[in-house]
């Protein structure tokens, strides 16, 4: 499984996630904690927001403990919302254009997780976008495709509601053709101007998300950057997080049709 961090809030630097914290995610590419594989080294990305509306991003197929570039970026880039990504692949090669995270236009996606008998259920999904989003399909991930069908879904106007749409039709896919599902997904998405974060599984088993306040704003991460465990807030199965100007929201999340999400306030550590 695979290790992120993400950020909305006043600008920060991109160190102060991913190397400078003692459990940073650059620690984590090589000695994760809270995952079944401690080492995530099949590449790494970041993306991040700054006077433009379409995010900046770098990625590599090198480990990130390994990558100067990516410390030096880190330590150069300040920006008020990013995310940042190391992988661990459960499919797809290890290529620059699967690694985490993807964009297009304004959005940018990371996932950690996987589809359970992806390779059957491939073309389908391909066969559900539309020409400009099927040719925007650079990688041969389920992370990429599950993306692009969000867009295809709708993330423009209702990002949470996208995502449940999407979710729905890939539960309801693998049902038909394979007979059974198991879908894991945690992952964040932002158009820029907020960020948001799904936590769901169908065996209840998906994968690890954090929320903590950083500075003037708050993170995200698949397990704490430091060992002070009052600080983090262990976002629960099946939520729906929302990091906005109004500071930090988590609704339940159900896959299935659109349907308005209203936001529960949840106590994250000042």
């Amino acid at each position: 499984m695979c290790r992120w961090a993400a950020y909305r809030g006043d600008p920060l630097y991109l160190e102060e996630l991913v190397s400078s914290p003692a459990h940073s995610l650059i620690e984590q590419s090589h000695c994760a904690t809270r995952a079944k594989t401690a080492t995530n080294g099949d590449g790494f990305g970041i993306a991040w927001y700054g006077d433009r509306p379409e995010p900046g991003r770098y990625r590599d197929i090198l480990p990130a403990w390994s990558d100067c570039n990516l410390k030096s970026l880190a330590r150069q880039i300040r920006s008020p919302l990013f995310l940042a990504h190391v992988r661990a692949a459960t499919g797809g090669g290890t290529r620059r254009d699967n690694c985490h995270p993807f964009t297009h236009g304004i959005w940018s996606f990371m996932h950690n997780g996987q589809i359970s008998g992806f390779e059957r259920l491939r073309r389908p999904m391909e066969a559900m976008l539309d020409d400009e989003l099927f040719n925007a399909r650079g990688g041969t991930t389920d992370s990429e495709l599950m993306f692009l069908l969000a867009l295809q879904f709708g993330l423009r106007e209702a990002p949470v509601a996208a995502m449940a749409e999407m979710v729905g039709v890939v539960e309801d896919l693998a049902e038909n053709t394979i007979g059974s599902v198991l879908l894991r997904f945690t992952a964040a998405f932002s158009d820029g101007k907020a960020l948001y974060a799904i936590r769901y599984a169908t065996d209840r088993r998906a994968p690890t998300l954090y929320a903590s306040p950083v500075g003037k704003g708050y993170c995200l991460v698949s397990e704490p950057l430091n060992d002070d465990g009052d600080a983090w807030a262990e976002i629960p199965n099946g939520s729906a997080v929302t990091v906005g100007v109004g500071g930090i929201d988590v609704a339940d999340f159900r896959p299935g049709k659109r349907a308005a999400v209203k936001p529960q306030r949840v106590v994250v550590p000042a």
